[in-house]
């Protein structure tokens, strides 16, 4: 290899997603030279296969579903949604998949990028792959983090790579709306999608495997997006295995057949697989520092890599497993750049709970929203998780819609909330919200619980009228007068 083939950095960071860019925003800043690898798009998953377009198409279709529910507009949104205009909109907030945007922010932040396939060639070291088949060896002398995300796992089901399946990418980034549309899964992606597809005029199958929709949060959210799934016209079935998938073409017929284990068979025009992720480490040459490709990547609170000795090599996102969410990502990023920048000085990174070089929040504050309708927005334990781990907690529940603030949203209003107080510190440790709405309670609950404000001064927290908000108000009157 060519001398001017070597490069050293600072830092190297493989991945140019949201992750990726914050980690490396955090070094540059803190004046190491820093460079990202990657062999897509700057900017990610996120941008432009997950959380920016999946919004785009379900924002149009829950505004449409609260709107039918208002008196004096009900009547101007009964017309089919304009799919193009969606699907158009969904393009500009995917800035047409074109990167260029991200790529001056990462000039702007003095970061350098290099595109191409990034894999760990040695302690320190990073081999690059370039698009024009040249190879690049980038050595770091401090850090090198590794960004790469996941991806969706597919089932091994017969048949199943000649039927061409969506997974998230390609149902976020579809052109047309398909006539009939199965989901397999009833987690996160699989409702969100059901949502969009159905309200923008897709014949939608639900096909899941569990007794309820998200199975890992309170069932009470489950049924309400199950509720309106239904009413929005979609066909859920529930205790449901799919055995076996098959394209088949007749002429101008593209059809999906879908074997279930009963026997019975969904034909359809396409179907999504949202059955969980995998890491994206296949690839990424973790056998050149001992470890096994296409694992998930183990990490302590700072985010260094625990298997790997020296402290060099760190994972951060997906990739590490601790909490699938963009935000949490780039949570763990911020802690990880500081991290590596104090390592880089000599010192020694803060530790504990609640540390500055601690991603504690990965297990005891991770906030979510799921965009369906009605909103589900949950940070903190469930009642069931809070049973598994013998925590003591009160469990404390109220209806959205006797509030004030939830008739002014919609008058049918329909939602629940739940909070979950822990009752030997008298601290909450877990909320779920299911309403139209609710994705803007949650920074409250994440605060509540991040901060262990006690209980006794959540009463001092004065909420206004009328608004959403004041179920924390209800919540509190209902633990008192228990």
């Amino acid at each position: 290899m060519a001398t001017e083939d070597i490069r050293t950095y600072d830092v190297i960071v493989i991945g140019a997603g949201p992750v990726g860019e914050n980690v490396a925003d955090r070094t540059a800043a803190a004046g190491l030279s820093t460079v990202v690898v990657e062999s897509e798009l700057v900017g990610g998953e996120c941008s432009y296969w997950a959380c920016e377009p999946s919004k785009a198409l379900l924002r149009p279709v829950v505004l449409r579903a609260d709107a039918a529910h208002i008196p004096g507009i009900d009547p101007a949104v009964r017309n089919p949604l304009d799919t193009e205009a969606v699907l158009a909109h969904r393009d500009r907030m995917s800035a047409d998949w074109n990167d260029d945007g991200q790529v001056e922010w990462l000039k702007s932040a003095g970061i350098e990028l290099l595109r191409g396939h990034g894999r760990l060639a040695g302690e320190r070291e990073v081999s690059v792959e370039t698009p024009d088949g040249e190879t690049v060896l980038l050595r770091a002398r401090h850090a090198v983090a590794v960004c790469t995300g996941s991806s969706a796992a597919l089932p091994p089901l017969p048949g199943i790579d000649e039927v061409r399946p969506w997974t998230s990418r390609e149902a976020t980034a579809a052109r047309t709306v398909p006539r009939r549309l199965a989901i397999v899964g009833a987690g996160v992606v699989g409702v969100e999608m059901a949502t969009a597809w159905q309200g923008l005029g897709s014949r939608v199958t639900m096909l899941v495997r569990e007794d309820g929709l998200l199975p890992r949060m309170e069932p009470f959210a489950g049924e309400l997006v199950t509720e309106r799934l239904r009413e929005a016209g979609a066909d859920v079935r529930f205790g449901v295995s799919v055995t076996a998938v098959r394209r088949e073409r007749d002429g101008a017929a593209d059809e999906v057949r879908i074997t279930l284990a009963d026997g019975d068979e969904v034909v359809v025009d396409e179907v999504l697989f949202a059955t969980g992720r995998a890491p994206r480490s296949a690839d990424v040459g973790l056998e050149a520092v001992g470890l096994e490709p296409g694992e998930w990547l183990a990490t302590d609170d700072s985010l260094t890599v625990t298997d790997v000795p020296g402290n060099w090599l760190y994972a951060v996102g997906d990739v590490n497993r601790r909490a699938l969410f963009t935000h949490q990502g780039k949570y763990q990023a911020r802690i990880a750049g500081a991290v590596i920048v104090a390592r880089s000085r000599g010192e020694r990174p803060a530790t504990g709970r609640w540390a500055p070089h601690s991603a504690t929040a990965d297990g005891e504050a991770v906030p979510g929203v799921v965009f369906t309708d009605p909103e589900i927005a949950t940070v903190g334990l469930t009642a069931a998780e809070a049973e598994r781990e013998g925590r003591d907690v009160e469990v404390v529940d109220y209806e959205l819609g006797h509030l004030a603030g939830s008739l002014q949203y919609r008058p049918d209003y329909r939602g629940r909330a739940r909070i979950l107080v822990d009752r030997k510190r008298e601290v909450v440790v877990g909320a779920t919200f299911a309403g139209p709405g609710v994705g803007e309670l949650l920074y409250s609950a994440t605060v509540a619980i991040a901060g262990e404000v006690p209980v006794e001064r959540l009463w001092h927290a004065v909420p206004a009228f009328p608004t959403i908000s004041e179920v924390w108000l209800r919540l509190l009157e209902t633990r008192r007068d228990a």
